[in-house]
């Protein structure tokens, strides 16, 4: 084969799999963000705490992290299928990319959001925070630094899990890999796809080191959360009478 052809064939091949991480770590995120805080909330002596949601939650997200992923994908084959209408293709990828990538994140997130001090969260109690204060103005601020690191780390483990996805029919570099470099003995699309995904990750996780050392350079006062935090009029009114 050309090199014209060559291109042609890679070009699509990297733009099947930017779009299936790009949309699995859209979905990542939008669920793994939610379960990974509810997982320390739900924790004992947090402001939801709740044994029996913490250990099925848990469980959940241990069960879903320990399916090794090519075994997910046929698992998932009819539901993918059902929303889908189809089982291959980039489209069809973001299913079980989705699917693992939600535990995996959701872990990360609780272990961000536990590196919180305790300090400022019964700070922002004491003044009179509520749950949904204390996530958006406590939590998620401080431990922002860690999530993007987080985040980091799944996307490059989508990349990989993109690749591993290519040998049941779901296009992008991996399916190019498979199919030119293996079946049909061109060891050329091999090396190229090895250096397009190695050219990525790099990419990748320069940027989220760079957006990390930013976030954490740009943190401030420790207590800078709390200090948006309104206090109750009656308490207000009592501290100025004082």
């Amino acid at each position: 084969m050309s090199w014209n052809a060559m291109q042609s064939v890679l070009s699509i091949a990297t733009l099947d799999t930017l779009f299936m991480v790009w949309w699995s770590t859209v979905w990542a995120v939008i669920g793994g963000l939610p379960v990974g805080i509810l997982l320390v909330l739900t924790g004992p002596g947090r402001q939801l705490q709740n044994a029996t949601v913490n250990k099925v939650l848990g469980a959940v997200v241990n069960v879903g992290r320990s399916i090794p992923f090519l075994i997910l994908v046929i698992a998932l084959i009819p539901f993918t299928r059902y929303l889908i209408g189809t089982a291959s293709g980039p489209s069809a990828a973001v299913v079980p990319l989705a699917v693992g990538a939600i535990p995996f994140f959701a872990r990360l997130v609780e272990t961000a959001v536990r590196e919180v001090d305790g300090g400022l969260v019964e700070a922002a109690q004491s003044m009179g925070g509520g749950t949904w204060t204390i996530i958006f103005k406590v939590l998620l601020p401080q431990s922002l630094p860690s999530l993007v690191a987080g985040l980091t780390n799944t996307v490059v483990t989508l990349i990989s899990y993109s690749a591993m996805a290519g040998a049941v029919g779901a296009n992008g570099l991996g399916s190019v890999a498979i199919t030119y470099g293996q079946q049909r003995n061109d060891m050329r699309f091999v090396g190229v796809t090895v250096v397009l995904i190695v050219i990525i990750v790099t990419v990748i996780q320069l940027a989220g080191d760079l957006i990390v050392r930013r976030l954490a350079a740009r943190g401030g006062r420790a207590d800078a959360p709390v200090r948006l935090l309104k206090l109750p009029k009656a308490r207000r009114t009592a501290d100025e009478a004082a």
